[in-house]
């Protein structure tokens, strides 16, 4: 999936421009921000993206430095 991501490691920003690029481990989500399809969208763009809200969960469990964690 392609977009801006960005993750903080300890003091460091690291800005990710393919969600499968971020690392398994980090203090924590700066910034998710996936791309859209272009307009009108399919019945397949609406399907992707309804995978952002999981895929946003997935990394959140990967944080770790997470309030409740």
């Amino acid at each position: 999936m392609k977009g801006q991501f960005i993750v903080r490691i300890e003091t460091s920003l690291l800005e990710f421009s393919d969600y499968n690029n971020i690392p398994d481990k980090f203090d924590n989500v700066v910034i998710f921000k996936p791309e859209y399809p272009p307009s009108p969208h399919s019945e397949e763009d609406h399907a992707y993206i309804e995978t952002f809200d999981s895929k946003l969960k997935e990394l959140m469990k990967r944080e770790t430095n997470a309030s409740g964690n």
